[in-house]
C-alpha cells in the first residue's frame, strides 16, 4: 500500500484515526482448506507461504490474542545461523537468507540489520570449543571468523579489556551476517502480505478443542464456534503442548520462561551483538538507542511471562561485568516469553500421529531467528501432505529411532 507525504502527514496529524489497516480482521468461515493455530510469526509466515509458494489462499489463522502478542513480541530480537550440525545449519541458514531479502519480497521495512555477533571466549576452554563450533560452521559452508582480543576490542569497545577483568576476554569468533530484526515489524509483514492474499487473519478467537472424525482431525473448536479444515497446523511456541494435548497427543516438549530487559536509550555505543557464553549474557543496542539485555532460561517449567528474581539478577551481574559503564543507566522494562524446549534443543516440524494435524514447535531459544524457514517448511507440508527436505530430520520420529540433532551447545544460550 502506498501513501503520498501528505497523507502520511495528515494520518499523523490526525493521531493516525484515518489510516488504513495494513490487514483485514476477518470473521471465521465455516470451513477453510487450511487452518493455523497461532497468529505469531511463525503462523503468519505459513499462511504466507501457502498462498505465496503454494496457491493455497482458502487459509485462517487463528490467534487467541493479538497478532504478534506472545513470543514474537518477547525475544531479543537477533537472527543467526551459526549451528553445528549439517542439519541445523541447513535449516537455519536458509532462514536467514531469506530474512535477508524479506523486506523486498513482503514490500515492507523488516528493518534487518546485520551487524555480525561476536561470541566472547574467557578461557583456554573456549577458545577450544569456538575453534571447533567454527570449523564446523565452515564445513557447512557459513562463513565464521576466528577473532584475536584485539579484533573483539575493536568490534565492541565498551567491553571490559583491563587486565584485571573479572570476565577475561581471550578472543572469540563472529559471524558477521548475524545481527537482529524488528520483531513487531516480522509480524506485520508477514500479516500484511498474507491478507493481500486472502488469508484470514482472526484475533481474540482461542481454541478449545480440535474436531476429530474417523479417526482425522477435520477443525477446531473455538470461543467463536466450529470452524472446519481438511487441514489444521499448529504453530504456537510456548503452548504447542498444551494445544497438541488437546488432541490427545503427548509431546516431548517442556516450556521454560525467557527473559529479557532493555534500559534507557543512549547515543549509539555498541555497533553489534555480544554474547557470552560462558555467563549466558548477550547484549545489544536497539535502533532507538536501548541497550538490550538477554538471559539464560529459568530452569523450571513456567507459563508466567515474567521470570525469576534470580535469572534476571544473574544476568545483570554479568552483563555490568562485561560492560561497566553500564552500570549507570535505567532500565526501561523487563518481560519474558514462553519457549518450547526439546531434549535435543531441535525443532519438531511435520505431521504429528492423527491424520490432519501438523505441527512447527520445539524451537526453543531460536524461534524468532527461525520465522522463516518454519513458515515455509511447515506450509509444504501442510500443502504437499510430504515434508520439505530441510524439515525431515525434524520429524516427531527421531525419538524413536534415536536419531537426535543435540545443539544445545549452540542453542542452549536463550537468544
Amino acid at each position: 500500500m502506498k501513501y503520498s507525504a501528505w497523507s502520511l502527514v495528515r494520518g499523523a496529524l490526525s493521531g493516525h484515526r484515518h489510516w488504513a489497516p495494513a490487514w483485514r480482521d476477518a470473521s471465521p468461515k465455516p470451513r477453510y482448506d487450511v487452518i493455523i493455530v497461532g497468529g505469531g510469526g511463525h503462523g503468519l509466515a505459513t499462511a504466507y507461504y501457502l498462498a505465496k509458494n503454494h496457491r493455497i489462499t482458502n487459509v485462517a489463522v487463528i490467534e487467541r490474542g493479538w497478532i504478534g502478542g506472545g513470543n514474537t513480541g518477547r525475544n531479543t530480537t537477533i537472527v543467526r545461523s551459526n549451528y553445528l550440525f549439517p542439519e541445523s545449519a541447513r535449516l537455519y541458514d536458509f532462514s536467514l537468507k531469506l530474512y535477508e531479502g524479506l523486506s523486498h519480497d513482503l514490500n515492507f521495512n523488516i528493518m534487518l540489520s546485520q551487524r555480525g555477533l561476536v561470541m566472547l571466549a574467557h578461557s583456554r576452554h573456549d577458545l577450544d570449543s569456538m575453534s571447533r563450533w567454527a570449523n564446523a560452521m565452515r564445513m557447512n559452508g557459513i562463513t565464521a571468523e576466528i577473532l584475536t582480543r584485539d579484533q573483539v576490542q575493536e568490534m565492541a569497545p565498551a567491553l571490559d579489556m583491563s587486565a584485571n577483568a573479572r570476565l577475561p576476554i581471550l578472543g572469540g569468533f563472529t559471524q558477521r551476517r548475524a545481527g537482529t530484526a524488528r520483531h513487531d515489524a516480522v509480524a506485520w509483514g508477514y500479516a500484511r502480505a498474507a491478507s493481500a492474499l486472502g488469508v484470514d487473519i482472526i484475533q481474540n478467537c482461542e481454541v478449545r478443542g480440535f474436531l476429530q472424525q474417523d479417526g482425522k482431525v477435520v477443525g477446531v473448536d473455538t470461543t467463536r464456534g466450529e470452524i472446519r479444515a481438511e487441514r489444521v497446523g499448529i504453530a504456537a511456541a510456548g503452548h504447542s503442548s498444551v494445544l497438541a494435548k488437546l488432541a490427545g497427543v503427548k509431546l516431548p516438549v517442556t516450556s521454560y520462561a525467557l527473559q529479557a530487559m532493555v534500559s534507557e536509550p543512549i547515543k549509539p555505543i555498541l555497533d553489534t551483538v555480544v554474547l557470552s557464553p560462558g555467563t549466558g549474557a548477550y547484549v545489544s543496542q536497539s535502533d532507538k538507542g536501548e541497550i538490550v539485555l538477554g538471559a539464560m532460561l529459568d530452569l523450571y517449567p513456567s507459563y508466567a511471562q515474567r521470570g525469576s528474581f534470580a535469572v534476571k539478577q544473574a544476568i545483570l551481574a554479568a552483563s555490568l561485568e562485561l560492560f561497566p559503564s553500564f552500570s549507570r543507566l535505567q532500565l526501561l522494562r523487563q518481560w519474558a516469553g514462553i519457549v518450547d524446549v526439546v531434549h535435543d534443543s531441535s525443532p519438531i516440524i511435520g505431521p504429528l500421529p492423527i491424520p490432519g494435524l501438523f505441527i512447527n514447535c520445539g524451537w526453543g531459544t531460536g524461534g524468532f531467528k527461525a520465522i522463516p524457514v518454519g513458515g515455509w517448511t511447515l506450509a509444504h507440508v501442510l500443502a504437499t501432505g510430504k515434508s520439505h527436505p530441510l524439515a525431515e530430520p525434524f520429524q516427531l520420529e527421531r525419538f524413536i529411532t534415536g536419531r537426535l540433532i543435540d545443539e544445545a551447545a549452540a542453542s542452549g544460550i536463550a537468544h
